[in-house]
């Protein structure tokens, strides 16, 4: 419904060019702009959104209400009523269209803040085949593992999507988080996660990294993993200098697909990332009449199921794999 309304609201702030409705022009034309080019930026265009439709709304029903009669005495008015013979008809019919609108507006809104923003955000909630619902508490439970089996003095690198979490619920040290505008310092990260385990290893060691944590959806269908993100990591890790070796082309195919089944790139299927989400998820089965390895998000057979890892152990791996804890181990012969 705001989508239409925001316009007709811009309308009829045109009608009447106060200051007032001015600065209402300016700020719902530059906010749909930046929110277009940034979709964070919806939540600076969500209150002027809201201001124009009520606008819209208003000004539609002040001018129809007008026109809703009863009796006319006057022979005037009746003549004028021979050139729009129906307008009470139209009136009432816009008037009750704008009713039915508002009300389904007061339901649909309803129903999303039951759905969407009555639970917390590290809660997931799924229905199953049966109708039933489903809770996703990995977050909660790889945090609480993290604070109870860890050094209070440990490092850990995740993405930096993750860092207010871990900060605030495991209470550990991390590399980058959300305020981080050192691009230098999530580049670095980027470079790990993209590098094989050798060059991975002498970065984390470079930054003291005793833990590292990764999102994994392809047991759960979890489409919001760090494999899904990876490409932004490798454009970010490439973009410095220390970062130059790290190339996005290396990581599609030759056809230019990003790919993680056997059709992938080899850089791809040997770097740290691939291998931290996938690591003994070879050997298990997914779904029903699918192979062993088959990640629901991607809905491909994994390429790349034989291989351990020799800098990382498994530390931690929650109910639904949706979080993934390894240790960095101690190799002090390596990198010197």
């Amino acid at each position: 419904m705001l989508v239409f309304q925001f316009p007709a609201g811009l309308y009829f702030c045109f009608k009447a060019p106060t200051d007032a409705n001015i600065f209402i022009i300016m700020y719902g034309v530059t906010s749909i702009y930046f929110a277009g080019v940034m979709v964070r930026l919806m939540l600076v265009l969500a209150p002027v959104m809201c201001i124009l439709s009520g606008i819209a709304v208003s000004s539609t029903l002040t001018t129809y209400m007008k026109n809703l009669d009863v009796a006319h005495k006057d022979k005037k008015v009746k003549r004028t009523d021979m050139n729009y013979p129906f307008k009470n008809e139209v009136a009432t019919s816009v008037i009750l269209m704008m009713t039915l609108f508002l009300l389904t507006y007061t339901f649909h809104c309803t129903w999303v803040t039951s759905e969407a923003y009555s639970s917390p955000s590290i809660v997931l909630a799924a229905r199953g085949g049966d109708g039933g619902r489903i809770i996703f508490d990995d977050f909660r439970e790889a945090y609480y593992w993290l604070r109870h089996n860890t050094p209070e003095d440990t490092k850990v690198m995740s993405w930096w999507d993750y860092g207010y979490q871990i900060t605030a619920m495991a209470n550990r040290t991390i590399l980058v988080d959300n305020n981080t505008w050192n691009n230098t310092h999530i580049s670095r990260v980027g470079q790990a996660m993209a590098s094989t385990e050798d060059k991975a290893y002498e970065i984390m060691r470079e930054l003291d990294v005793g833990y590292v944590l990764v999102i994994f959806g392809g047991l759960t269908g979890y489409s919001s993993d760090d494999i899904n993100k990876f490409l932004w990591m490798v454009r970010i890790g490439g973009s410095t200098e220390r970062g130059q070796h790290i190339k996005e082309n290396d990581y599609y195919t030759p056809q230019g697909e990003f790919r993680v089944d056997k059709e992938g790139s080899p850089i791809l299927l040997n770097c740290l990332m691939y291998k931290m989400c996938y690591h003994r998820f070879g050997l298990v089965y997914t779904e029903s009449g699918k192979p062993t390895g088959y990640d629901r998000v991607r809905n491909v057979e994994i390429g790349n199921k034989d291989f351990e890892l020799d800098v990382l152990e498994e530390a931690y791996t929650t109910e639904h794999w949706l979080v993934r804890i390894y240790k960095v181990k101690d190799l002090t012969n390596r990198g010197n």
